[in-house]
């Protein structure tokens, strides 16, 4: 494994899975603007980093000692640290266009501009223990990092104007009932789980899991002939690549794929 911690995140690389930890525990991992920057830094490293092929963006806990005992109090993040609003970085479109997929992994807290960190990744993933909001009404603001789009588009107008109108919380269960994550894990669980999946995904071509990716992302806005024609233009440019020539091959030859990315 390598690692690398910056002020305020961690990036881990594990052959072809890297991780992103948000790592302000004492603040529940508030996204400062030193953390936006690094977490923009992290990305575009792993953007350049061909051995990866999946990200998996977590926070970690926040643990104290209080009366001989550890107190863990799980957090992906509870939003930009409005003691420095002005200066955080917007960062969900950067990670809504990294052209690898990228899972949320969401083990607590998930509140205003974390949780739409998380909406901008391709999956959502939450432990049994998540609490998802959108307080940012209750300081007399609202949405600003895609929020008042993305929310919307994953659990309808109604149910998304509900969650920012009020400021509500939601528990994992009824989360995963009204869409706002992916799959619903047990707390205990959750890391293999969500390892599981992006080794599996990583296991792709990339050129092919890129494709896919930008192919669905541009298409969902479009009408539905110009979306069909999107997808007619990826296809014909993965048939070229040398990667659709090797898993032809692989077939044929009862073996696993070795992609190169070309």
């Amino acid at each position: 494994m390598f690692k690398i911690t910056y002020e305020s995140i961690v990036l881990e690389k594990y052959d072809s899975l890297a991780r992103i930890i948000f790592n302000r525990p004492e603040k529940l991992n508030a996204i400062s603007s030193t953390m936006s920057i690094e977490i923009k830094r992290a990305f575009s490293e792993l953007a350049s980093d061909d051995r990866i092929r999946t990200v998996v963006v977590t926070g970690n806990p926040r643990i104290r000692e209080k009366d001989g005992r550890q107190e863990i109090r799980h957090c992906f993040s509870v939003g930009c640290d409005l003691s420095e609003a002005a200066a955080v970085e917007p960062i969900t479109e950067m990670i809504a266009e990294f052209g690898k997929p990228v899972i949320a992994m969401i083990n607590g807290y998930a509140f205003g501009g974390g949780y739409e960190i998380a909406l901008a990744c391709d999956f959502i993933i939450a432990s049994d223990n998540a609490e998802i909001g959108m307080p940012e009404i209750k300081r007399g603001l609202m949405p600003g990092w895609g929020g008042t789009q993305r929310l919307p588009r994953r659990i309808g107008a109604a149910r998304a104007k509900w969650m920012i109108f009020t400021g509500d919380t939601v528990n994992g269960a009824e989360a995963a009932a009204i869409g706002l994550v992916d799959w619903l894990v047990k707390r205990e669980e959750l890391d293999q789980f969500v390892t599981g999946l992006a080794l599996k995904i990583a296991s792709g071509p990339p050129l092919g899991l890129a494709k896919i990716k930008e192919t669905i992302d541009t298409g969902i806005g479009k009408d539905l002939p110009e979306a069909l024609k999107i997808e007619q233009e990826a296809l014909k440019f993965l048939l070229q690549t040398e990667d659709f020539r090797e898993g032809i091959n692989a077939f044929m030859e009862k073996r696993n794929p070795n992609w190169k990315g070309r």
